[in-house]
């Protein structure tokens, strides 16, 4: 009876022993990682665009100069809204005084300076989802000259209003294009695919299309461009077996 006590006894010790080094060899092992980085990009088309021009008026009088200018005005708002600009879409901004100086020197020394006038500015924004209207009247803003107003008018910008939606799509698009590589990664190496270790988000960029634009750390954002590409990238960590 004792003697096969001590049997099952040193069974035992060996059953633990095996365990516990099982255990051990599982801790000293760390489990394989694969890293890797999915893209996913879309073209589109804005479908919002934001104009702007600044006209002036110059005279000698403060009043006379704002006199003529509310009459500039008139006339700019009257153009555009002939041009088929809709009211609601224009926006004039406050009114720049500006007290212009001339500089003096005698004998190269510079002595004071002389009062010349008042300059005033006022900007018109035009903010539109009607993109090709209000990019026919931008080429044809220099009409206004023939009405005696002196309009300087800054390039379109272009933005897209439904780029939440987009974001969502490529960050799923660049996760599924990580998972892919992974799985093809761990299949050639004749691993199996584990559980998700984590995941990163890169920088969302917007370039123009085929404007040889570069990339930035920070992240691009084109206004430039009616035509554009947003891509973004995703990093994925996985456990493989």
């Amino acid at each position: 009876m004792k003697h096969v006590a001590a049997i099952i006894f040193s069974i035992a010790i060996v059953v633990a022993a095996y365990i516990l080094g099982s255990s051990y060899v599982k801790r000293a092992t760390p489990t394989g990682v694969i890293a890797v980085t999915g893209s996913g990009s879309e073209d589109f088309t804005s479908d919002l665009i934001v104009w702007e021009g600044t006209f002036s008026q110059t005279n000698i009088n403060l009043q006379a100069a704002y006199e003529q200018l509310n009459k500039d005005k008139e006339t700019v708002r009257q153009y555009l809204l002939s041009k088929g600009i809709a009211e609601e879409n224009l926006v004039f901004n406050s009114v720049q005084t500006i007290e212009q100086r001339e500089p003096q020197y005698q004998n190269g020394n510079y002595i004071g300076e002389i009062f010349k006038g008042y300059e005033l500015r006022q900007t018109v924004k035009i903010e539109s989802k009607d993109v090709p209207m209000v990019e026919q009247v931008s080429r044809e803003i220099t009409e206004l000259l023939q009405k005696g107003v002196q309009f300087n008018s800054t390039p379109p910008r272009y933005y897209y209003t439904k780029l939440s939606d987009l974001k969502i799509q490529m960050i799923a698009a660049a996760t599924e294009d990580a998972r892919i590589r992974a799985e093809r990664i761990a299949e050639n190496s004749g691993s199996d695919l584990g559980s998700l270790r984590s995941a990163d988000l890169g920088v969302f960029q917007i370039i123009g299309q085929n404007s040889g634009e570069d990339f930035t750390w920070g992240g691009a954002y084109n206004t430039a461009d009616k035509k554009k590409t947003a891509s973004v990238t995703m990093r994925l960590e996985f456990e493989i077996d």
